[in-house]
């Protein structure tokens, strides 16, 4: 139930990175306010993949920041 595995993390570009985490949290926040209102999610444990992924992109940016975009072994 992976949305992006950790291997394509590595090889996106900061700009590919930023477009997708600005998607998953407009995805997030829709489902939020679907649970808020009262309504039930048509896939609960996509929430929370979305939040771990949301976090593995977010350290993945900061990991490239600090390396200056090289890639470490």
């Amino acid at each position: 139930m992976v949305i992006v595995k950790k291997k394509e993390l590595k090889e996106m570009g900061a700009s590919d990175l930023t477009k997708r985490l600005s998607e998953l949290r407009l995805e997030l926040s829709k489902n939020r306010s679907q649970i808020a209102v009262g309504g039930s999610v048509q896939n609960p444990g996509r929430v929370r993949e979305i939040r771990k992924t949301i976090a593995r992109m977010l350290t993945q940016i900061k990991m490239k920041k600090i390396t200056g975009g090289s890639k470490t072994g």
